[in-house]
């Protein structure tokens, strides 16, 4: 596209630049488009669309493409000699096009006309994307055209765009042009290049009134898709005479509209989409539900007033401010962040078979899957709205038998959970991933990541913790703990001299150690995180079954066959796991850590810059980090970020280790010196773990994560999708950690302690039936619970006990010394208010 040059008047630039509600960029940069379309996607938990121009394809610079939640196809590709397969999250035909041209001109396009002023943005309370530009086409005529589109959150199979032409020193005759283009492929991710990307049958298309459709399917997995649009022009309110000519074949399908343009009259142009497939319920064939609900969908006015009333009732669920000094880029980016993440999962999420995608459904980066990033999403859902949190977790047991079978193909019982997870619950980690430093094809052993059954087990028990729901203990998630505890107590080897047992062959979250430097790929033995969260999940899937035990289980436990022995044998490993410790005293990452060479990191900094993926480095150079004591991100610190210091403490008491909590901030600062941030991920950890013995440095790791997917910190990664657990759990920090919020023991705990930089955090939650909202300044903490007839809750402030109903509060000033003390010793003085 030609440059860009700022004249005239925008009536978004209108807008306050500061309004922390508004995530907008003026002009075009072609190196950050890719980026900026990720960050201005918009969806509704069952469709998204990238934020590309309408006029666009993919080109290299934009990458126009629609997402639905679910969708995914398999595809053999020949690489390096290799033969692989690659499932992947399917990018649908594009219902965006749409363009015009004076007759005698060419069709809008990018690089065909000068863009005098472009400036883009989305409302991120109403979840609109709006758009401005004024372009002068080669005979030096300027048109101004406003865009405004939506994915509809009240209907989640509409879509919406209204663009509106002005010739501003012109008169003639124009052309609209309104398609639905079937010439996709897969190709956001560069280096997947050499992987066959072609996910859809040739479409068929059809066409009646002001109606236009197409049809695919997807090559594999034989889902069938249908697009329906509705193009309309009209101007006051009335319709356009226009002549309407039909366009077809080549894989496109749509309209060409002829009419006499005034100077300084607009034209606007509505096209609705309806988009179905044949995963959807309640339907009967695809192509005639779009075509239902496209001969139903209200105008444009209409669908954006109950769209945009369906954000209002989403923010009063998500609200979360926060205040202090010079404040508006970190509200900016909470909202932007509490934006994708609602947006990306939804209550029409529910209604669906399908996990937390780690990419949000922004991209096509790690092909879609599901990894472990519910582990850092689900605290923030399970707060707001639990009934989500209950449908995801559905996602993997219904993919029970698929873990059972991966777990038996390893030799172990029970059900292991893949590392990453797709449409069937198989193992999709690929055996090779590119490393564009050396343009080599690297083998890739993160399936033995293991750990993400423990992160399932943990979402299971704080889900229960939240909720108290037993109902979903007893059909679900009972199955689910005790079948992830099989697999990890079939798993350990026991050493009868010292009656220790050991887990050997895994890689921890760490994941540039994939064994030790002569074993390369084989594992590691007795990382410590897998450890004590495996005698942690063992000893509350033990709580489980006591707690099932008075709500007429018994046919569940014939059905799974748990015997007495079998909850001895759990309660046994839970209590003589082996532990590493460094000759410090403190947590050992794995058996043997000490023993790895330290790495200088600071002479690769100033080789590299950022050296966040040493790995890659180090393997351009013929090395490889299972060589050094060096962390891609959180590993031992993960138990402190999922862990009380209290909870930690007694799960390694009863492990037999004298653990002294006390060195909890020394066990940080070793590993943080050691941890290269290679993941987004990263800060978010970090930034909890430092929140209680550095408040100034936590903040400023929190500040850091808030911008790294819109500032893309992690070189170029955003365009591919952004980083939906970073995104949650950057909130996550605000809601829990920075309050000390734990949902423990049926009670709710609380140990504010803001950063003095924050002056107060306000924002509501649901917990056990109650709505609560929360006030939290430097010195004063209150909780009023909104008017509710669910049983009284317990609150606990600072070791002081209190009692909540529906409309009743406390209001808790806390004192100097009480701010400082750490949340073991907290003691808190409060008043309960009617």
């Amino acid at each position: 596209m030609a440059s860009v040059r700022q004249s005239g008047r925008c009536r978004l630039c209108a807008v306050p630049s500061d309004d922390e509600w508004l995530l907008g960029y003026v002009g075009f940069d072609p190196t950050e488009e890719g980026t900026r379309e990720a960050l201005l996607t918009l969806g509704n938990g069952y469709l998204m669309t990238r934020g590309a121009a309408a006029e666009a394809t993919a080109d290299g610079v934009h990458y126009p493409a629609t997402y639905v939640a679910g969708v995914y196809n398999r595809l053999v590709s020949l690489v390096g000699g290799h033969s692989r397969a690659d499932e992947s999250i399917v990018n649908l035909p594009n219902w965006l096009p749409m363009t015009f041209r004076p007759e005698d001109g060419p069709w809008f396009a990018p690089g065909a006309y000068d863009v005098v002023h472009h400036h883009v943005m989305i409302n991120l309370r109403q979840g609109l994307y709006q758009r401005e530009l004024v372009v002068l086409d080669p005979r030096q005529r300027r048109t101004h055209i406003t865009q405004e589109r939506l994915i509809s959150m009240d209907r989640p199979h509409l879509a919406c765009q209204r663009t509106t032409i002005t010739p501003q020193d012109w008169s003639g005759a124009i052309q609209v042009r309104s398609l639905i283009d079937g010439r996709v492929t897969n190709g956001n991710v560069a280096a997947h290049g050499p992987l066959n990307r072609q996910h859809l049958v040739p479409p068929v298309t059809g066409h009646h009134s002001d109606t236009h459709w197409l049809t695919t399917q997807t090559s594999q997995s034989g889902i069938r898709i249908a697009v329906a649009a509705r193009t309309t022009l009209h101007h006051d309110g009335g319709p356009v005479v226009a002549d309407r000519l039909v366009v077809g074949g080549g894989g496109r399908v749509g309209h060409i509209f002829r009419l006499a343009a005034q100077a300084g009259t607009p034209v606007t142009i509505d096209k609705t989409v309806a988009i179905y497939t044949s995963d959807d319920r309640a339907i009967s064939e695809p192509l005639d539900a779009a075509r239902a609900e496209i001969a139903d969908a209200p105008g444009f006015a209409a669908l954006r007033d109950a769209h945009t009333l369906a954000w209002e009732h989403i923010w009063r669920r998500f609200h979360l401010s926060i205040d202090g000094r010079e404040m508006t880029d970190e509200r900016r980016a909470v909202n932007a962040h509490l934006f994708h993440v609602a947006q990306t999962l939804s209550r029409h999420t529910a209604d669906l078979d399908t996990g937390v995608p780690a990419r949000g459904l922004h991209g096509e980066g790690y092909r879609g899957h599901i990894f472990w990033d519910e582990l850092f999403v689900f605290p923030l859902l399970n707060l707001r709205t639990p009934e989500l949190t209950r449908a995801l977790l559905l996602y993997r047991y219904r993919r029970l038998p698929q873990a059972r079978r991966l777990a038996r193909s390893i030799g172990a019982s029970g059900a292991l959970f893949p590392w990453q997870s797709g449409s069937d619950g198989r193992e999709e980690t690929p055996e090779r991933f590119h490393n564009p430093l050396s343009q080599r094809w690297m083998v890739d052993n993160s399936e033995r990541q293991y750990h993400v059954n423990l992160a399932i087990g943990y979402n299971i028990w704080q889900y229960y913790q939240v909720t108290a729901d037993v109902d979903f203990l007893t059909a679900y998630g009972a199955e689910l703990l005790i079948d992830i505890a099989r697999f990890w107590a079939s798993l350990v080897a026991h050493d009868s001299v010292r009656d220790r047992y050991h887990i050997r062959g895994v890689m921890g979250p760490d994941e540039f150690h994939d064994g030790y430097p002569d074993h390369p790929g084989t594992g590691l033995n007795d990382n410590a995180y897998v450890n004590v969260m495996t005698a942690w999940t063992l000893s509350r899937t033990r709580d489980v079954c006591e707690i099932l035990g008075g709500h007429h289980t018994d046919e569940l436990w014939e059905r799974l066959g748990v015997t007495d022995d079998e909850l001895d044998r759990w309660d046994h490993i839970s209590r003589r796991l082996h532990v590493p410790f460094l000759p410090n005293g403190l947590l050992s990452q794995f058996d043997g850590y000490a023993a790895l060479e330290e790495l200088d990191q600071d002479a690769y900094r100033a080789r590299y810059g950022d050296i966040g993926r040493i790995d890659l480095i180090l393997e351009a150079e013929g090395d490889t980090a299972n060589r050094y004591q060096v962390s891609k991100q959180a590993d031992v610190l993960m138990l402190f970020y999922l862990l009380s210091a209290e909870e930690i403490t007694a799960v390694l008491h009863r492990l037999g280790y004298p653990f002294d909590p006390a060195t909890i901030p020394p066990t940080v600062h070793h590993y943080l010196a050691r941890t290269t941030h290679g993941s987004t991920l990263s800060r978010v950890v970090h930034s909890w773990l430092l929140a209680r013995t550095n408040r100034h440095a936590s903040w400023h790791l929190l500040r850091e994560a808030l911008d790294a997917d819109l500032s893309d910190t992690q070189s170029g990664t955003t365009r591919q999708g952004i980083h939906l657990g970073a995104m949650a759990g950057t909130v996550d920090i605000l809601q829990r950690c920075y309050t000390g919020l734990e949902t423990r023991g049926d009670a709710l705990r609380l140990h504010p302690r803001l950063p003095q930089s924050l002056t107060h955090l306000d924002f509501d939650l649901r917990y056990r039936g109650h709505w609560l909202r929360f006030h939290c300044r430097q010195d004063h903490t209150s909780v009023h619970a909104l008017p509710s007839a669910a049983p009284p809750v317990t609150v606990i402030i600072d070791k002081q006990t209190y009692t909540l109903s529906g409309g009743t509060g406390i209001d808790v000033p806390l004192t100097t010394d009480t701010r400082r003390q750490p949340p073991t010793t907290g003691t808190g003085h409060g008043r309960l208010r009617p």
